[in-house]
């Protein structure tokens, strides 16, 4: 059992318990957290922040959480939603008029944010430094034909969805979908979570470390599907020392550069679990969560390769949503128990390979303290 940092009520220890056997086994550095009816229950830490041992992961520690910045992502989407300043039922094109081509007249809002648009690929993008250039991206989604009929399937949209919810928040707002998330979330929660990260907290990055026997040219997939099997990449290539990289935290990346840790990722999306409130802060109505946890499609995702329930932004799971991000970051939210539930690390773990519990170990840890 390793040391372990921090705030736990003590009817949470399990939680405490559990984060010590991972640090102890498979983990070099991690965090979790659970807020329950909008207030903070667990807040721990342990481990260290680089591979030597040598640096200590320490409260403010931040790291790379990959898709777990979906969730983050979705959530402004849903409070513009709920202001009344966009209609998820509305096509795309209200919004962003250059997309109204090669067959996206009918791509719904609620299309893009369910990944059932027909554009999970960036068409004719070969190098990880072209997600730099926003412009670029987001011309070429516009020009870019659906492949299939929006919103009679799934495919998993793991860098587009980023792009296309965040140019509709920019058409809408005037600001880039980083900028808006600190201003109308973190910054009114006090919430340590960046989409893209400034040059002042470097000095707190955990780097993400690959997965064991693997170096850092270990690159990201569609996690394996039914077989065990993942789909090859397709355009450009991102591997552990892409996101490891100063670029790469420079730039906005909205499906995938956010940066934080468990406290932050669940201070956040806790709103959604505690009908918009967490803190005495309301981001949204009650009615304005409701999306994150109503059913859009579910089917077999084309992407990867197992059956999903998608939401307006969410992965739906039972009476669950959320989200994980490569390497094995997660985040899920009970709206029914109103809590939320976060895991970050900076050890990644290969589902190709090795199987990765982690997560849910902390998960269900915190639902076994619930009774």
């Amino acid at each position: 059992m390793s040391d372990v940092k921090g705030f736990c009520e003590p009817r949470f220890d399990a939680v405490r318990a559990a984060l010590a056997a991972l640090l102890g086994k498979d983990d070099v550095g991690a965090s979790a957290a659970v807020y329950l009816d909008g207030e903070q229950v667990v807040d721990i830490w342990g481990g260290y922040a680089d591979a030597d041992r040598s640096v200590r992961w320490e409260r403010d520690t931040l790291t790379g959480v990959n898709s777990t910045t979906k969730n983050m992502t979705a959530l402004c989407a849903l409070i513009l939603a709920d202001r009344g300043e966009l209609d998820l039922s509305a096509p795309v094109a209200a919004y962003w008029p250059e997309f109204a081509v090669a067959g996206k007249e009918n791509v719904l809002v609620r299309h893009v944010l369910s990944h059932t648009a027909g554009l999970p690929d960036l068409s004719g993008l070969t190098a990880v430094e072209e997600l730099y250039d926003r412009e670029r991206v987001t011309a070429g989604l516009a020009a870019q034909a659906p492949a299939w009929e929006p919103g009679t399937a799934a495919g998993y949209h793991a860098l587009t969805f980023g792009f296309l919810v965040g140019e509709v928040v920019r058409r809408i707002t005037g600001c880039s979908l980083g900028d808006f998330f600190a201003e109308e979330v973190a910054g009114p929660l006090g919430a340590d979570f960046h989409i893209g990260l400034s040059a002042d907290h470097d000095h707190r990055i955990a780097a993400l470390i690959p997965p064991p026997s693997l170096s850092d040219e270990y690159a990201a997939g569609a996690p394996p599907g039914r077989d065990g099997t993942r789909q090859e990449n397709t355009g450009a290539v991102i591997r552990v020392k892409d996101v490891n990289s100063i670029a790469w935290r420079r730039a906005q990346i909205p499906a995938v550069n956010g940066f934080g840790n468990a406290r932050s990722v669940a201070l956040v999306q806790s709103v959604l679990a505690n009908r918009g409130s967490v803190g005495g802060v309301r981001l949204l109505s009650p009615r304005g969560c409701e999306p994150a946890w109503q059913e859009v499609f579910c089917g077999d995702d084309r992407v990867l390769g197992t059956p999903m329930s998608w939401t307006v932004g969410f992965g739906k799971f039972g009476n669950t949503f959320g989200w994980g991000g490569w390497g094995g970051s997660l985040v899920v939210s009970d709206p029914g128990s109103r809590m939320t539930v976060a895991y970050v690390m900076n050890r990644m773990i290969d589902r190709v390979r090795q199987e990765d519990n982690r997560g849910m170990e902390i998960v269900m840890a915190a639902y076994s303290c619930l009774h």
